[in-house]
Protein backbone atom coordinates (compact mmCIF):
# COMPACT_ATOMS: atom_id res chain seq x y z
CA UNK A 1 0.00 0.00 0.00
CA UNK A 2 1.12 3.22 -0.91
CA UNK A 3 2.28 6.05 2.17
CA UNK A 4 0.02 8.76 0.54
CA UNK A 5 -1.70 10.86 3.24
CA UNK A 6 -5.15 9.75 1.57
CA UNK A 7 -3.88 5.72 2.43
CA UNK A 8 -3.02 6.66 5.81
CA UNK A 9 -5.97 8.34 6.72
CA UNK A 10 -8.34 5.53 5.44
CA UNK A 11 -5.86 2.60 7.35
CA UNK A 12 -6.35 4.93 10.62
CA UNK A 13 -10.06 4.99 9.93
CA UNK A 14 -10.62 1.55 9.31
CA UNK A 15 -8.53 1.13 12.65
CA UNK A 16 -11.09 3.10 14.67
CA UNK A 17 -13.95 1.32 13.51
CA UNK A 18 -12.34 -1.67 14.27
CA UNK A 19 -11.75 -0.59 18.06
CA UNK A 20 -15.02 0.54 18.15
CA UNK A 21 -16.26 -3.62 16.67
CA UNK A 22 -13.72 -5.17 19.36
CA UNK A 23 -14.89 -2.84 22.66
CA UNK A 24 -18.13 -0.85 22.43
CA UNK A 25 -20.63 -3.44 21.24
CA UNK A 26 -21.55 -3.71 25.02
CA UNK A 27 -22.28 -0.19 25.63
CA UNK A 28 -23.80 -0.09 22.27
CA UNK A 29 -26.05 -2.86 23.10
CA UNK A 30 -26.94 -1.26 26.72
CA UNK A 31 -28.03 1.46 24.80
CA UNK A 32 -30.13 0.32 22.53
CA UNK A 33 -32.13 -1.75 25.61
CA UNK A 34 -32.82 2.06 26.60
CA UNK A 35 -34.00 3.10 23.39
CA UNK A 36 -35.71 0.22 22.76
CA UNK A 37 -37.52 0.37 25.74
CA UNK A 38 -38.18 4.65 25.47
CA UNK A 39 -39.64 3.82 21.95
CA UNK A 40 -42.20 0.69 22.32
CA UNK A 41 -43.09 2.98 25.56
CA UNK A 42 -44.38 5.85 23.22
CA UNK A 43 -41.24 7.71 24.31
CA UNK A 44 -38.71 10.06 22.66
CA UNK A 45 -34.92 9.63 22.79
CA UNK A 46 -33.77 13.30 22.65
CA UNK A 47 -31.00 13.55 20.31
CA UNK A 48 -28.40 16.29 20.93
CA UNK A 49 -25.57 17.69 19.52
CA UNK A 50 -24.03 21.19 18.80
CA UNK A 51 -21.43 22.35 16.64
CA UNK A 52 -20.25 19.74 13.96
CA UNK A 53 -21.91 16.83 16.52
CA UNK A 54 -25.38 18.20 14.90
CA UNK A 55 -24.57 15.23 11.77
CA UNK A 56 -24.35 12.55 14.39
CA UNK A 57 -27.95 13.69 15.45
CA UNK A 58 -29.02 14.29 12.21
CA UNK A 59 -27.42 10.65 11.37
CA UNK A 60 -29.72 9.40 13.39
CA UNK A 61 -32.98 10.70 12.69
CA UNK A 62 -34.17 12.08 9.98
CA UNK A 63 -32.07 9.65 7.71
CA UNK A 64 -32.70 6.90 5.55
CA UNK A 65 -32.82 3.79 7.41
CA UNK A 66 -33.82 5.71 10.53
CA UNK A 67 -37.31 5.88 12.09
CA UNK A 68 -39.17 7.88 14.57
CA UNK A 69 -38.81 7.72 18.20
CA UNK A 70 -35.29 9.58 18.21
CA UNK A 71 -36.06 13.38 18.35
CA UNK A 72 -33.77 15.21 17.23
CA UNK A 73 -32.33 18.30 19.56
CA UNK A 74 -30.36 20.99 17.40
CA UNK A 75 -29.71 24.51 17.26
CA UNK A 76 -29.04 27.05 14.71
CA UNK A 77 -26.99 29.23 17.05
CA UNK A 78 -24.82 26.36 17.43
CA UNK A 79 -24.58 25.13 14.32
CA UNK A 80 -24.70 27.34 11.21
CA UNK A 81 -21.46 28.82 11.48
CA UNK A 82 -19.99 28.13 8.01
CA UNK A 83 -20.04 31.88 7.29
CA UNK A 84 -17.21 31.86 9.32
CA UNK A 85 -16.94 35.40 10.11
CA UNK A 86 -19.50 38.06 10.43
CA UNK A 87 -23.34 37.08 11.76
CA UNK A 88 -23.54 33.52 12.62
CA UNK A 89 -20.00 32.99 12.79
CA UNK A 90 -17.39 30.31 14.49
CA UNK A 91 -16.39 32.89 17.25
CA UNK A 92 -19.77 33.27 18.77
CA UNK A 93 -20.77 29.56 18.22
CA UNK A 94 -17.67 28.80 20.31
CA UNK A 95 -18.58 31.43 22.48
CA UNK A 96 -22.07 30.19 23.43
CA UNK A 97 -21.47 26.12 23.05
CA UNK A 98 -19.65 27.12 26.54
CA UNK A 99 -22.15 29.76 27.53
CA UNK A 100 -23.49 29.42 31.14
CA UNK A 101 -27.50 29.23 31.17
CA UNK A 102 -28.00 28.84 27.59
CA UNK A 103 -28.72 25.19 27.96
CA UNK A 104 -31.97 26.62 30.48
CA UNK A 105 -33.10 27.99 27.67
CA UNK A 106 -33.46 25.21 25.32
CA UNK A 107 -34.84 23.18 27.96
CA UNK A 108 -37.16 25.39 28.59
CA UNK A 109 -38.86 24.83 25.21
CA UNK A 110 -39.27 21.22 24.97
CA UNK A 111 -41.53 18.97 27.29
CA UNK A 112 -40.67 15.49 28.58
CA UNK A 113 -42.35 12.36 29.26
CA UNK A 114 -42.03 9.21 31.49
CA UNK A 115 -40.20 7.51 29.23
CA UNK A 116 -38.24 9.49 27.37
CA UNK A 117 -34.25 9.32 27.64
CA UNK A 118 -31.50 11.21 26.19
CA UNK A 119 -28.37 10.92 23.91
CA UNK A 120 -25.50 13.48 23.92
CA UNK A 121 -23.38 14.16 20.67
CA UNK A 122 -19.96 15.50 22.01
CA UNK A 123 -16.76 14.19 20.91
CA UNK A 124 -14.89 16.81 23.30
CA UNK A 125 -17.21 15.87 25.84
CA UNK A 126 -16.13 18.94 27.96
CA UNK A 127 -17.99 22.46 26.64
CA UNK A 128 -20.50 23.59 29.00
CA UNK A 129 -23.75 23.22 27.11
CA UNK A 130 -23.49 19.28 26.64
CA UNK A 131 -22.63 18.93 30.03
CA UNK A 132 -25.71 20.96 31.11
CA UNK A 133 -28.08 19.25 29.05
CA UNK A 134 -26.57 15.79 29.98
CA UNK A 135 -27.26 17.14 34.00
CA UNK A 136 -31.07 18.29 32.89
CA UNK A 137 -31.49 15.46 31.62
CA UNK A 138 -30.67 13.00 34.50
CA UNK A 139 -32.24 15.88 36.62
CA UNK A 140 -35.46 14.99 35.38
CA UNK A 141 -35.15 11.02 35.53
CA UNK A 142 -34.11 10.54 32.16
CA UNK A 143 -31.17 7.70 31.43
CA UNK A 144 -28.32 9.25 29.38
CA UNK A 145 -26.33 7.86 26.59
CA UNK A 146 -22.94 9.79 25.76
CA UNK A 147 -21.21 9.12 22.48
CA UNK A 148 -17.89 10.53 22.68
CA UNK A 149 -14.15 10.40 23.12
CA UNK A 150 -12.57 8.99 26.07
CA UNK A 151 -9.12 10.06 25.06
CA UNK A 152 -10.01 13.34 24.31
CA UNK A 153 -12.24 13.76 27.65
CA UNK A 154 -9.05 12.34 29.51
CA UNK A 155 -6.74 14.42 27.75
CA UNK A 156 -8.35 17.95 28.54
CA UNK A 157 -9.83 20.00 31.24
CA UNK A 158 -13.82 20.63 31.36
CA UNK A 159 -15.18 23.85 30.61
CA UNK A 160 -17.92 23.12 32.90
CA UNK A 161 -17.95 25.02 36.25
CA UNK A 162 -18.53 21.72 37.74
CA UNK A 163 -15.32 20.50 36.75
CA UNK A 164 -17.42 17.52 35.06
CA UNK A 165 -16.95 16.08 31.81
CA UNK A 166 -19.90 14.55 29.94
CA UNK A 167 -18.55 11.18 30.05
CA UNK A 168 -18.79 11.27 34.02
CA UNK A 169 -22.29 12.23 33.96
CA UNK A 170 -23.68 9.62 31.53
CA UNK A 171 -25.20 6.50 32.68
CA UNK A 172 -23.70 5.00 29.37
CA UNK A 173 -20.78 6.18 27.79
CA UNK A 174 -20.16 4.92 24.09
CA UNK A 175 -16.68 5.77 23.12
CA UNK A 176 -15.91 6.63 19.32
CA UNK A 177 -12.46 5.56 19.53
CA UNK A 178 -10.92 8.86 18.62
CA UNK A 179 -7.49 10.27 19.39
CA UNK A 180 -7.40 13.88 21.30
CA UNK A 181 -7.05 16.50 19.22
CA UNK A 182 -9.21 14.59 16.63
CA UNK A 183 -6.75 15.12 12.97
CA UNK A 184 -4.31 12.21 12.61
CA UNK A 185 -2.84 12.94 9.73
CA UNK A 186 0.78 14.73 9.49
CA UNK A 187 1.65 16.11 6.32
CA UNK A 188 5.51 16.93 6.11
CA UNK A 189 6.41 20.08 6.92
CA UNK A 190 3.24 21.11 8.00
CA UNK A 191 2.67 22.24 11.69
CA UNK A 192 -0.66 20.91 12.37
CA UNK A 193 -2.26 17.51 11.85
CA UNK A 194 -5.17 17.56 9.18
CA UNK A 195 -8.29 15.39 8.58
CA UNK A 196 -10.48 14.41 11.61
CA UNK A 197 -11.90 11.19 12.68
CA UNK A 198 -14.45 11.70 15.11
CA UNK A 199 -17.83 12.12 12.53
CA UNK A 200 -17.05 8.89 10.92
CA UNK A 201 -16.32 7.11 14.47
CA UNK A 202 -19.94 8.87 15.67
CA UNK A 203 -21.79 7.70 12.58
CA UNK A 204 -20.57 4.36 12.86
CA UNK A 205 -22.13 4.18 16.63
CA UNK A 206 -25.08 5.59 15.34
CA UNK A 207 -25.97 3.44 12.97
CA UNK A 208 -24.52 0.13 14.87
CA UNK A 209 -27.06 1.68 17.63
CA UNK A 210 -29.82 2.48 15.25
CA UNK A 211 -29.87 -1.38 13.55
CA UNK A 212 -29.72 -3.17 17.30
CA UNK A 213 -32.48 -0.91 18.59
CA UNK A 214 -34.35 -1.91 15.43
CA UNK A 215 -33.55 -5.35 16.20
CA UNK A 216 -34.80 -5.16 20.09
CA UNK A 217 -37.95 -3.06 18.79
CA UNK A 218 -39.24 -6.28 16.81
CA UNK A 219 -37.87 -8.59 19.49
CA UNK A 220 -40.13 -6.28 21.84
CA UNK A 221 -43.32 -6.41 19.25
CA UNK A 222 -42.85 -2.92 17.56
CA UNK A 223 -41.89 -2.46 14.12
CA UNK A 224 -39.93 0.69 13.67
CA UNK A 225 -41.81 3.00 10.82
CA UNK A 226 -38.99 3.18 8.44
CA UNK A 227 -37.57 6.04 6.35
CA UNK A 228 -36.62 4.05 3.43
CA UNK A 229 -35.06 5.10 0.37
CA UNK A 230 -37.69 5.50 -2.40
CA UNK A 231 -35.51 5.12 -5.52
CA UNK A 232 -35.46 1.10 -4.64
CA UNK A 233 -39.03 0.97 -4.01
CA UNK A 234 -41.43 -1.13 -6.73
CA UNK A 235 -43.90 1.64 -6.76
CA UNK A 236 -44.13 5.96 -6.40
CA UNK A 237 -47.29 5.11 -4.69
CA UNK A 238 -45.38 2.73 -2.01
CA UNK A 239 -42.83 5.07 -1.67
CA UNK A 240 -44.98 7.96 -0.61
CA UNK A 241 -47.30 5.85 1.73
CA UNK A 242 -44.21 4.63 3.65
CA UNK A 243 -42.94 8.38 3.76
CA UNK A 244 -46.66 9.72 5.09
CA UNK A 245 -46.49 6.83 7.14
CA UNK A 246 -43.00 8.27 9.10
CA UNK A 247 -44.24 11.97 9.00
CA UNK A 248 -47.71 10.66 10.62
CA UNK A 249 -45.81 8.02 13.13
CA UNK A 250 -43.30 11.63 14.49
CA UNK A 251 -46.44 13.74 14.92
CA UNK A 252 -48.43 11.55 16.66
CA UNK A 253 -44.88 11.09 18.64
CA UNK A 254 -44.16 14.11 19.33
CA UNK A 255 -47.97 15.36 19.53
CA UNK A 256 -48.59 12.66 22.28
CA UNK A 257 -45.52 14.47 24.60
CA UNK A 258 -45.89 17.90 23.47
CA UNK A 259 -49.67 17.72 23.99
CA UNK A 260 -49.89 19.94 20.23
CA UNK A 261 -49.26 19.62 16.55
Amino acid sequence: MTDKASSRYISTIQDIISKIMTTQLDAIDQAAEICSDTIVKDGLVFCWGGGHSRMSVEEMFPRIGSYPGFYPMVELALTFYTNVVGGDGLEQSFFIERAPGYADSIWRSYEFGPHDSMICFSSTGINGVVIDMALKAKAQGMPVIAVTSVQHGDATASRHPSGKKLKEVADIVIDNCTPPGDAVVDIPGLKYKVSPTSTIGAATIVNALKARTAELMMQKGMEPVVLTSPHFMDRQEEAQEQLNRVYAEFKRRKKKIYGRD
